[in-house]
Order: C-alpha cells, then structure tokens, then sequence
C-alpha cells in the first residue's frame, strides 16, 4: 500500500529529551473502551479544538510483533515518530529515509500507525515503539489485519520534577464545559504547559479532543473551553497532565459536569 506523499518534518514538533520506558506487549481479546506555585494568573480567552475526530469504543490490545505485520519503509528523511497518534503528542525519536518497522497497530481515531522498528533501541537497549504518520512511507501488508491500540498508555511519564495539576474545576454554560485548574510551576526550560485529552459529546457522537500546547502553551494558561453537547449515550469525560520536556505526569481525572 502506497500513501500519497505529505512532508511533514521532525521541526514540526518539540523534541524532547528521549525518555526510557519498558514495553510489555500482551494481548486481550476482551473489548473495552479504554479511556482510561503561587501564579494568580487568570487567562481570559478560552479555545475551542477544532481537530476532533469521531470515537468509536473498539477492542483494545498491545500485540507481540511477528513476521506476518506489514511493514513500514520511511521514505522521506528526518522525520518524526511520536509518543501517540497526533502532532499534539510529543517526540518520540529521529526517523530517517530506509528506516523499517513493523506496524503492529492502529489509531482508535485517524490514521495513525504503531510501529515498532526493526533497528532502533533505546539507551537501555529497548526497541522503540512510537507513533508515526503513514505519509512519510510505505506499507507492504494489510492494516486492516493490525488491531486498535491505546492511544495513551505509551505515553512517557515523567514525575520526578514536577507534579500533576490540583484543584481542577470544570463548569458548564450550556454546552460549553471551561475547565480550570491551578498552575504547576516549571522552569521556563522545561516549561510546555498542559495536555488535556477529552472524550465530549460533538453531533450526537463521542468526539476525541487534544489539547496541548498550542492552546495551553505554557504553566500559566490554566483554562480551557471545549463543546459537549446533548445527545449521547456514552458519558463524557477527561483527564488532564503536566508536559513537560522530560515527558508528562501521570494523569488526573477532570470531575466532568453533569447535562
């Protein structure tokens, strides 16, 4: 399978310092939803995301590479492979043109690949796995043979430096949600604000909703507005993270308000 081409370059995002994580692939076949400072700053302007994308609750499993997962060849250099489906994720590692891999799952949401390369390890000597954008090369294989994978759980977590957001607050005005939140003080080095990943009700569906920073670009914009509309029989919530250059915080629950 050939995609038409689409440069889309390392630059494109903040690269980071590559955090190490250990990978465990199991399998289930059981389906489930995974969904799993002292500032008085008070912004006041609000965002709302336009790069939604309907959601589809599907299997969710992490599968064991084979021989028999098609391939991916880069064929465009410096390129990007990232910690999740989207470039609102962080940067993951430096791919090159003649890079392979095995694509061993799909984006629940998009087009996004997962793929873990052939002749890539970590500093620890762990095989990378990230995400990277079918664009920038080419597939020999069947992706629909690839199931869903997580679009969070292989996101590097870093909480050494810093903490998760407290004092989360989300307040409803029809349907518009604005959630606040408390600053998380960072040096201005490591500083990227937060990153909020939504599940809201958008025309009757359950939409996916990113927000990082390029709406909260730094640990002084602490809110955000997002659309959750009536008419779906999932119930809508999220979860917000401290980003910071060494990678996220775990995650904290936002109390989600009731229609």
């Amino acid at each position: 399978m050939t995609f038409a081409a689409e440069t889309m370059t390392a630059a494109a995002w903040t690269r980071t310092s590559t955090p190490t994580f250990t990978f465990t692939p199991t399998i289930t076949s059981t389906p489930t939803s995974t969904f799993t400072p002292t500032s008085t700053f008070t912004p006041t302007s609000t965002f709302t995301p336009t790069f939604t994308f309907t959601f589809t609750p599907t299997d969710t499993f992490i599968p064991s590479p084979t021989n028999s997962y098609p391939v991916f060849t880069v064929h465009q250099a410096a390129q990007a492979c990232l910690y999740g489906p989207s470039k609102e994720y962080m940067w993951a590692w430096d791919l090159k043109a003649g890079d392979t891999g095995k694509v061993i799952g799909r984006a629940p949401i998009g087009i996004w690949l997962y793929v873990v390369w052939d002749n890539m390890v970590s500093g620890m000597n762990h095989k990378i796995y990230c995400w990277v954008y079918p664009f920038v090369g080419d597939v020999v294989g069947d992706l629909k043979s690839v199931g869903h994978v997580d679009v969070v759980s292989r996101m590097p977590i870093s909480n050494a430096l810093y903490k998760p957001p407290t004092n989360i607050r989300a307040l409803r005005n029809g349907d518009q949600v604005t959630i606040t939140w408390s600053p998380v003080w960072m040096t201005e080095d490591d500083d990227l604000g937060y990153f909020l990943e939504l599940w809201v009700c958008q025309g009757s569906s359950l939409v996916w909703v990113v927000a990082n920073r390029l709406s909260l670009p730094n640990q002084y914009s602490t809110q955000y507005t997002v659309t959750d509309e009536l008419g779906c029989s999932q119930q809508s919530h999220g979860e917000i993270r401290t980003a910071e250059k060494h990678g996220y915080t775990d995650a904290v629950q936002i109390p989600w308000p009731s229609k």
